[in-house]
């Protein structure tokens, strides 16, 4: 049976398969993928689908498919695992903290527990578990229950939520980790969550979703971004490479550090890899929210307003990441910016890197500590806002986190 998507209705189903929820690849037309004069472009492409697509706010993350578009499960891990990221990111085995990631995301997602268990197993991580005080699934309020309930058909928030939980274990695999579960993706469930996680005593909150903003971003940021506590929040830029004039909140918040996408591959260079621009990775230029004086860096010519992003990471999913979803099979492959806001939020709560000025400018003003991404683009706008160089740059902003300078 065949279902009309609704936002790529002429492009991409989702058919019931093998007990195997999957979606048409929509990789060759979608925003962000600008062609053959993009440095990341070769046949090493393979299909892949975004997971979630039924709600206003949509999760940020692309998953692997196969030849009959269905998510493709591996027998054994495929893509970047903890070592691999460790290595990319120089992060530094000496220094670990057991301070708190918060993780928002919506619906419920029954096999969180077991299945992030299975993934830290898999890859030499010590247990994180209810029973040990490593693990907390809550509701958007900060309560054990109730849960919500299920994600509806073709709006798969388990992939997103096991990306989310297993990228902030390898980037801090000390730290405690909490799901906050909203009740879906159509209302303010989202962000409610965030002022329970703040409360909760998280060092760093991550959101993996956005959506087109609607002009009420200073109310939402006066309301859910507003935080006494000392807490940076992490929010995807998304997987549409430069949206235009239709930028995508919360990355764009003054509030928030927005996390644009890289392609990283293994080389043969003093780093040991390459890292260039996701071409899906998103950037976009508020039309509400003044310009903080931390992006004084960023041209009026390219945006008058807040930009995003700030930072970034891999989130290719040509170079995706191992992640593990008992629900699609096992260990998949999954990528999108999605997968760079847990991974830095859980790079900055393993060093300590204090959220007390509720923004993004520690980056900028620590230029050194990040990776420089200066090749690639996401879009036709141009350089800075769309394509890379010295400096910031819509797609990555100041760079990707070096663990070796911070």
């Amino acid at each position: 049976m065949k279902f009309a998507h609704p936002m790529f209705s002429k492009r991409s189903i989702f058919t019931l398969a093998f007990g195997t929820l999957a979606f048409a690849s929509c990789v060759s037309s979608e925003p962000g993928n600008t062609g053959s004069d993009d440095p990341q472009t070769d046949d090493t492409d393979v299909p892949t689908t975004n997971v979630c697509s039924g709600g206003h706010w949509t999760c940020k993350s692309h998953v692997q498919v196969d030849e009959h578009n269905r998510i493709r499960p591996f027998a054994t891990p495929s893509g970047l695992g903890p070592a691999d990221l460790t290595s990319a990111y120089k992060l530094n085995s000496a220094i670990t903290s057991t301070a708190t990631i918060a993780i928002v995301d919506a619906f419920n997602y029954p096999n969180a527990e077991s299945d992030l268990a299975k993934y830290r197993s898999q890859f030499g991580l010590s247990a994180c578990t209810k029973a040990n005080g490593c693990l907390q699934i809550l509701n958007q309020s900060g309560a054990a229950s109730p849960l919500p309930g299920k994600a509806p058909a073709g709006d798969d928030w388990t992939v997103e939520a096991a990306l989310d939980l297993d990228m902030a274990s390898a980037a801090c695999p000390t730290c405690k980790l909490i799901l906050f579960e909203a009740q879906d993706d159509e209302g303010d469930g989202l962000f409610i969550a965030q002022n329970a996680a703040a409360a909760a005593g998280a060092v760093s909150i991550s959101n993996s979703w956005g959506g087109p903003s609607d002009g009420t971003d200073l109310t939402l940021d006066s309301q859910y971004f507003t935080h006494t506590q000392a807490v940076n929040v992490f929010v995807a830029s998304g997987d549409s490479g430069n949206t235009g004039k239709k930028p995508d909140y919360p990355s764009t918040s003054a509030k928030v550090i927005g996390v644009g996408g890289t392609h990283l591959v293994k080389a043969s260079n003093a780093r040991g890899w390459t890292e260039t621009v996701w071409n899906g990775a998103g950037s976009s230029c508020s039309k509400v929210i003044p310009k903080p004086g931390f992006q004084s860096v960023v041209p009026a010519s390219a945006c008058a307003n807040r930009a995003a992003s700030d930072v970034s990471s891999v989130a290719d999913p040509n170079t995706g990441v191992a992640v593990y979803n008992a629900g699609s099979g096992g260990f998949i492959v999954v990528g999108g910016t999605s997968a760079a806001s847990p991974f830095v939020a859980g790079v900055y709560a393993r060093y300590g890197i204090s959220g007390a000025s509720h923004d993004a400018s520690y980056a900028y003003s620590h230029t050194t500590q990040f990776f420089d991404i200066t090749s690639g683009k996401n879009g036709t706008c141009g350089a800075p806002l769309c394509k890379s160089g010295a400096g910031w740059d819509g797609p990555t902003g100041i760079g990707s986190p070096n663990g070796a300078a911070l």
